[in-house]
């Protein structure tokens, strides 16, 4: 027998837990966010009126964001984030955020070799990365050189990340190929 085992969601809190994190992820339009939680909805908890659950859900999370979103500061870990990736690019280095896989990064420097765009490396997160992010306050990035190797620890483009997320105020260090950054994705509802 483990010696610990994690309660079992319900489908109910499932389905609320996942529009839970769409919604605070922002990474889709809002119509996706009802189509997505429909589908798993329909799909993994069977519910007939799949479409109006999703509504109400997303409705809700919606509402929760927008009331807690009323006590955070100015200046959340997501505006510090976001400064931090803008220096990034600015840099020379590809930017994704909340892309589906690996394979999204390697066809960004693809694009930039075959258009003689001259990029240093690419940064890159996907949207279960920021789910996470959302409820426990750690992102992992992925850094990339050119030709698609994992940064190592104390190679100069993983420090040179890590010096930009400590300049904006975010704690992150290397750990077993990826920065895992101290943030939590406080997305205002606003910029969804």
């Amino acid at each position: 027998m483990p010696f610990f085992s994690a309660p079992k969601l319900t489908d109910a809190e499932a389905l609320r837990s996942y529009a839970r994190v769409l919604v605070r992820a922002g990474l889709t339009p809002p119509d996706s966010w009802v189509q997505e939680v429909a589908v798993a909805a329909r799909e993994d908890a069977g519910l007939d009126d799949a479409e109006g659950e999703a509504r109400r859900l997303v409705a809700e999370a919606r509402a929760a964001l927008l009331e807690e979103q009323a006590a955070w500061p100015d200046r959340t870990d997501y505006d510090a984030l976001q400064s931090a990736l803008a220096r990034l690019a600015s840099s020379g280095l590809v930017v994704l955020q909340g892309v589906d896989d690996h394979w999204s990064a390697a066809a960004a420097l693809r694009d930039a070799a075959a258009q003689g765009r001259p990029v240093r490396g690419v940064v890159w997160f996907t949207p279960s990365d920021v789910w996470h992010a959302v409820d426990h306050g750690m992102l992992e990035l992925n850094v990339w050189h050119p030709d698609s190797a994992n940064v190592a620890d104390g190679d100069p483009l993983c420090t040179e990340v890590l010096a930009s997320l400590d300049a904006h105020g975010l704690a992150a260090h290397f750990d077993e190929g990826r920065i895992e950054v101290r943030a939590f994705w406080h997305r205002r509802a606003a910029d969804a």
